[in-house]
């Protein structure tokens, strides 16, 4: 078995109302930053998968984003291999 690291990176679809986002943008002027518009705002999700290889792996992340980690209605995602972060992966 080799672990596999990989990032999920959960965004609203567009058209989905962000009301975070949209705090984070009624705010900006207020910072100096009142040239920054269309903020979204999202999660990001880290995890190490144990699988006898890459495509394996990827499979049980893909699975985990649409059916647990994201909400495929209102929710997009993306996801990337990653480097484990030093003493998260063990």
């Amino acid at each position: 078995m080799t672990r596999f690291c990989f990032s999920i990176a959960i965004m609203p679809r567009e058209g989905i109302l962000d009301p975070q986002g949209k705090a984070v943008e009624a705010a900006l002027p207020q910072l100096g930053a009142s040239t920054v518009h269309g903020v979204r705002i999202g999660r990001r999700i880290e995890l190490t998968v144990d699988a006898d290889d890459a495509s394996t792996a990827r499979e049980v992340v893909e699975k985990l984003a649409a059916e647990f980690l994201a909400n495929p209605l209102v929710e997009r995602w993306a996801i990337e291999e990653a480097q484990p972060l030093a003493g998260i992966a063990g």
